[in-house]
C-alpha cells in the first residue's frame, strides 16, 4: 500500500515539518509512506498529474491559510478521477471547523485535528496494518454511511515522543530547517491560534542538545524554531542560548521568535556576547496602543520592550525582525500611523507590518461582527474593514507596506533613506508619500528591478521637490553628526538652521544611493545619473600603493592590484555622504571610500565599508 503525504509550501526554500513528523512518528510504515511537497506558486493542473502518476491508496494533505484554495481544489479533482481513494486533511486550517469543512468537501473522507502524529499512526494501522477501527481513533471526524462521525479531540501528547525527522539530510537540502523544543503558548492573544493550546511542553534538553549538535556539525544554513514565545521558559531558553554560543562553528544562524519584554538582564547579557549572526529575533508588537494590546488580551510591557530591543541594537550582533498588525480593535488610521513611528524609532533590521487574519479558532473570530471587522470569507481571512478603520485605510497601508518592504526591509536603500527622512516630521510620513506618488504615476501596478527602484526615488525626490520648505527635521541618528558639525565651525552651525537648498536634495540623494548601490554589490555598469568617478587617479593609484593596501586590505596580501579591484571598489564622494545623511545637509569635504566585499555585515549584508584619506 501507497501513503502520499503532500504539502503546498508558500516557497520552494520551505520545508514542511508537520508531514515529516507525521512520517516519522509511524516508522514502521516508513517505506510505505512517501513524502511530496509542492508551492503554491507552481500550476494545480501540474500538482495533480503528479499525483495521480503516484497511483497512492491514500492521500493526506497539510492544510494551511496560504494552500487551503489549491488544496479543496486538488481534492476535489483527485476524488472525481478516482473515487475509490481516501483523502484526508489535517493541519490548523481545518481543525477549528472540521465538520463545516467536510460538508463543503464531499470528496474529502476525514479530517485529523489537532495534533496529528498519534492519530495519524492510528490511521496507518488501520490502512496499512489492517487493525482497528476509524471509531476507536481520537482527534479524526469522518464520514460513515453518508454521516459525519467525530471522535472528539486527542489529548495533547509528551513532545518527548517526536522523533526528530531531520537524519537523513539529503531531503533538506537548499531548505529552511524547521525545528521545535516546544509546544502550546501561555499567553492569550485573541487573533492567534496558538492561544488555544495554553499547556506548554518542553522537549527534554537531552534531546535538544543533540539534535542542536547535529544541525551544527551538518553545518545547516539556518534553523528556525517554531516555538511560540520561545523565551516564556527562562530556563529552557537560557539552556539553548548557551549550547548554541558555546558550540558554534560560525555557520548556523538560529532563529527564535520571543517575547523581548520577558528578557531580563541575565538573557540580555548572553544574548549580547553571541557571535554576529549566530542568532535572530523575530518580535511581535503588534500595537503600541494600551488600548488596543488590552482589548486583545496581550501581556507587553511596552517600556520593557524597547528597552531590550535597544540593548541588543547596541550589540549590533543580532538580526531584529519587529512585527505590527493593522486592523486591530481601537485602532484607527492615525493610531496606527503613531504604532508604526514607535517601532521604526527603535531601529529594527526589518519591520513587518501585517494585516490581520481572523483565523477559525480564535477568540477574534468569534468577536469580529462586535468589532464591525469585514474580512475575507476565504483563506487567508485578512482584514478588509473595522469599526476604526475603513477599506481605503486598508488600501493606504497595502502601499505602505509594500515601501517599507522595498526601500527599508531590503537594506538596498539605508543611507538614502536616512537621508530623506530629514524632510518628514514622522517615518510614516515619507513611506505614505512615496505610496502615493507609485499609485499616482502608475508604478505600483508593475514588477521593478533594483535599479529601476533608485530610478524611481529621484524622480519622486525631484517631483516632490524636498527641501523647499526651508526645514530639515531631526533624525534619530543625528547625535554623531551633530558631533562632526561641532568641528566643523560656524559654516556648518549656520546650515543645521537651514534646510538643503532645493536643487541640493537631488545631488545629494544621488551620491547616497550610488554609496547604497556599491554597499551592495560591486556594479559592472554606473547608472546614468550617477557620475564619473570622482578623483579617479587617487583611486586607481591606491591599488597600486603597497603602503595603503597593507594598510586598509590586510587580508589581501598576495593578491595583485588587479584582483583587489575585482573583490573592492573604491569611489569619491565630495563630502562625508555618511555624515551629511545623518545630518540633512552637507558636512565635511573630499573623501574615498573603500567597499570591500569579502568582509560584509552579519546583519544587513552591507560591504565593509572604510574611509581612505584622499592625499592633495
Amino acid at each position: 500500500m501507497k501513503i502520499v503525504l503532500a504539502a503546498i509550501n508558500a516557497k520552494y526554500i520551505h520545508a514542511n515539518l508537520a508531514i515529516y513528523s507525521l512520517r516519522a512518528f509511524s516508522d514502521e510504515y516508513k517505506e510505505q509512506i512517501q513524502i511530496k511537497e509542492y508551492t503554491i506558486n507552481q500550476y494545480t493542473e501540474d500538482i495533480l498529474a503528479d499525483l495521480y502518476k503516484e497511483q497512492a491508496d491514500m492521500v493526506a494533505f497539510s492544510c494551511y491559510i496560504w494552500n487551503m484554495g489549491m488544496v479543496e481544489e486538488l481534492a476535489e479533482l483527485l476524488h472525481q478521477l478516482r473515487p475509490e481513494m481516501p483523502v484526508w486533511f489535517g493541519g490548523p486550517e481545518v481543525s477549528y471547523d472540521a465538520a463545516e469543512c467536510l460538508q463543503r468537501n464531499h470528496g474529502v473522507t476525514g479530517i485529523l485535528r489537532g495534533e496529528g502524529e498519534e492519530s495519524f499512526h492510528e490511521l496507518m494501522q488501520y490502512y496499512i496494518g489492517g487493525s482497528g477501527k476509524l471509531q476507536d481513533i481520537r482527534g479524526i471526524i469522518y464520514r460513515e454511511d453518508g454521516l459525519l462521525v467525530d471522535n472528539g479531540w486527542r489529548e495533547v501528547m509528551d513532545l518527548n515522543k517526536v522523533p526528530f525527522v531531520y537524519e537523513e539530510m539529503e531531503d533538506f537540502k537548499n531548505k529552511i530547517i524547521y525545528y521545535e523544543t516546544s509546544r502550546g503558548c501561555p499567553f492569550s492573544c485573541s487573533y492567534c491560534l496558538s492561544s488555544v493550546d495554553k499547556k506548554v511542553r518542553l522537549r527534554d534538553m537531552s534531546l535538544v542538545e543533540k539534535e542542536l549538535q547535529f544541525f551544527i556539525n551538518h553545518e545547516v544554513p539556518q534553523v528556525k524554531f517554531v516555538d511560540r514565545t520561545f523565551n516564556c521558559n527562562k530556563k529552557h531558553a537560557m539552556a539553548i542560548w548557551r549550547y548554541i554560543k558555546a558550540h558554534d562553528k560560525g555557520i548556523t544562524n538560529f532563529h527564535f521568535e520571543i517575547g523581548a519584554d520577558l528578557l531580563d538582564d541575565e538573557e540580555l547579557e548572553i544574548l549580547s556576547d553571541m557571535r554576529p549572526g549566530l542568532i535572530q529575533l523575530e518580535i511581535g508588537v503588534q500595537s503600541t496602543n494600551d488600548a488596543t494590546i488590552q482589548e486583545v488580551s496581550r501581556t507587553m510591557r511596552l517600556d520593557r520592550l524597547a528597552r531590550a530591543v535597544d540593548r541588543v541594537n547596541a550589540g549590533h550582533n543580532i538580526h531584529q525582525h519587529l512585527d505590527l498588525i493593522a486592523g486591530l480593535p481601537y485602532e484607527d488610521y492615525h493610531r496606527f500611523k503613531q504604532s508604526f513611528n514607535d517601532v521604526y524609532r527603535m531601529r529594527p533590521e526589518q519591520l513587518q507590518l501585517g494585516f490581520l487574519k481572523v483565523l477559525k479558532g480564535s477568540r477574534m473570530h468569534v468577536m469580529a461582527e462586535q468589532y464591525g471587522i469585514v474580512y475575507r470569507r476565504k483563506a487567508p481571512y485578512e482584514v478588509l474593514k473595522t469599526d476604526w478603520m475603513s477599506y481605503a485605510d486598508i488600501l493606504k497601508l497595502k502601499g505602505v507596506e509594500e515601501m517599507v518592504e522595498v526601500y527599508y526591509n531590503s537594506h538596498q536603500f539605508d543611507l538614502s533613506v536616512t537621508y530623506l527622512m530629514h524632510f518628514y516630521q514622522e517615518p510614516f510620513d515619507f513611506f505614505e508619500d512615496l505610496a502615493e506618488f507609485y499609485e499616482a504615476t502608475g508604478f505600483g501596478k508593475v514588477q521593478h528591478g533594483r535599479m529601476q527602484r533608485y530610478d524611481i526615488l529621484l524622480r519622486f525626490v525631484q517631483q516632490r521637490h524636498l527641501g523647499a520648505e526651508s526645514r530639515v527635521y531631526p533624525c534619530q541618528e543625528c547625535e554623531t553628526a551633530t558631533a562632526v558639525q561641532a568641528e566643523s565651525g560656524a559654516e556648518n552651525s549656520k546650515l543645521n538652521k537651514l534646510a538643503a537648498r532645493e536643487s541640493e536634495v537631488p545631488e545629494i540623494l544621488k551620491f547616497t544611493m550610488l554609496y547604497d548601490l556599491y554597499a551592495r554589490e560591486n556594479l559592472k555598469s554606473r547608472p546614468e545619473w550617477a557620475q564619473e568617478i570622482l578623483y579617479r587617479p587617487f583611486c586607481e593609484d591606491f591599488y597600486r600603493d603597497e603602503t595603503l593596501t597593507r594598510q586598509y586590505l590586510p587580508s589581501y596580501s598576495g593578491c595583485t592590484s588587479r584582483q583587489m579591484k575585482r573583490m573592492t571598489h573604491m569611489e569619491g564622494f565630495v563630502m562625508d555622504i555618511a555624515e551629511t545623511a545623518k545630518a540633512g545637509y552637507r558636512i565635511g569635504g573630499p573623501e574615498a571610500l573603500l567597499f570591500d566585499y569579502k568582509e560584509r555585515d552579519p546583519l544587513t549584508y552591507a560591504a565593509k565599508i572604510v574611509k581612505v584619506s584622499i592625499k592633495s
